[in-house]
């Protein structure tokens, strides 16, 4: 979601700060994939660390084929809320947690040899379907923290790792190389899975490509993706599972916030707008990628006349949203609307300095909303 003008009815009476996402905006999402689903004949699952909203999972599970998990609480709220199948990966699974894990997933996908071999017989003695997850060696991308293929990554088993003689046992392999991006890096990724692990995969089942693709962005080359999963079907025979998180979710979602205080000055560079809604606390992504949301009705630094920074609320000097600029002067009391918050949001904010918890809120098809989930003093103080 790039520039937009949008200001529904539902701005004026929702309480802020709020997350709300409309169903309309998921359903569009939806519809792609499952097109790419009947089309193709893959598996598409939810990641649920982008995502996971569970009063949605009923409408979610009547389009998609299952969700995937990274740790025990997410892959617990799959099997008590989500229909079809149950997938999960962590880094290093724990002793303390693998029996309850066992009760809920049907797929496990290991991170390295050592660990197959520490769980792998209990996980085949229960019946469950088990992977590997491998690491191409073959980076897509700039930024470092999102690089699974980075020469200190601890993600997936290299080619040199792998204990051939131990893999009886293993129905698939899963990579995850992607971050936000196209069907081109993953063409690019599934040449290098090839040329390194290629003899492996005609004794597979299935290969999951991970998540990370923009598969219901604008612009998305569909076709190419296409080609990809067909190129694995039909070469190998395997079963292909994507994981997408953003691209269930992309702009679904809106952050609505308030102005409650303008900070100006002649010695100021930019006038400072102070918002009830905070990077830190509410969209930890502006920090951490760095990222600039969309904000309706706004332009780039300059752009239009009045420029200010956003910030929040909070003793963090950084905790600037980004310099945005607008028609006309911001007032205290006036309401703002970020784009693309249903993901990465909910499932990565906190209470840093007492913040409260943005409401969570949802717009039905015919345009009604209702209030999903208030937080208040409880949430913050149980948490310490």
């Amino acid at each position: 979601m790039g520039a937009f003008s949008y200001r529904p009815d539902w701005l004026a009476e929702v309480t802020t700060p709020a997350y709300v996402v409309e169903e309309k905006r998921l359903v569009h999402n939806l519809e792609i994939l499952r097109g790419l689903q009947e089309r193709t004949g893959c598996y598409v699952l939810l990641a649920q660390k982008a995502f996971s909203m569970y009063s949605c999972y009923p409408l979610i599970g009547r389009y998609l084929k299952g969700a995937a998990a990274s740790g025990l609480f997410e892959a617990r709220l799959a099997y008590e809320e989500f229909p079809g199948e149950n997938h999960v990966f962590n880094p290093a699974f724990q002793e303390k947690e693998f029996a309850e894990l066992l009760k809920y997933c049907d797929h496990f996908v290991f991170n390295s040899m050592s660990q197959w071999k520490r769980f792998g017989a209990r996980a085949l003695a229960a019946g469950k379907e088990c992977g590997l997850r491998i690491n191409p060696e073959h980076s897509t991308q700039d930024h470092a923290i999102y690089d699974p293929c980075s020469p200190l990554s601890r993600l997936g088993a290299r080619l040199s790792e792998l204990d051939e003689d131990s893999l009886e046992g293993l129905s698939g392999f899963h990579f995850h190389t992607l971050c936000e991006q196209g069907a081109e890096p993953l063409a690019e990724t599934l040449e290098a899975v090839e040329e390194k692990f290629g003899r492996f995969l005609p004794r597979l089942k299935w290969i999951n490509f991970g998540g990370g693709h923009h598969i219901t962005r604008e612009g998305y080359n569909m076709p190419l993706l296409e080609r990809c999963i067909r190129r694995m079907q039909d070469r190998y025979g395997l079963k292909v599972y994507l994981e997408p998180g953003e691209a269930i979710a992309l702009d679904a979602g809106f952050l609505a916030a308030t102005v409650l205080e303008v900070i100006e000055g002649p010695e100021r560079e930019l006038p400072v707008a102070v918002l009830d809604v905070s990077a830190a606390c509410h969209m930890p992504d502006v920090l951490e990628m760095p990222y600039r949301p969309p904000l309706s009705d706004s332009g780039e630094a300059g752009e239009r006349k009045h420029s200010y920074m956003l910030a929040g609320a909070t003793c963090l000097a950084g905790d600037n949203i980004g310099v945005f600029s607008f028609d006309e002067p911001l007032k205290p009391g006036q309401k703002l609307l970020f784009g693309d918050m249903a993901i990465y949001t909910m499932v990565k904010n906190n209470t840093f300095n007492g913040m409260p918890l943005p409401d969570i809120v949802y717009v039905d098809a015919g345009g009604s909303w209702k209030t999903i989930r208030t937080f208040g003093y409880d949430d913050f103080k149980q948490r310490l």
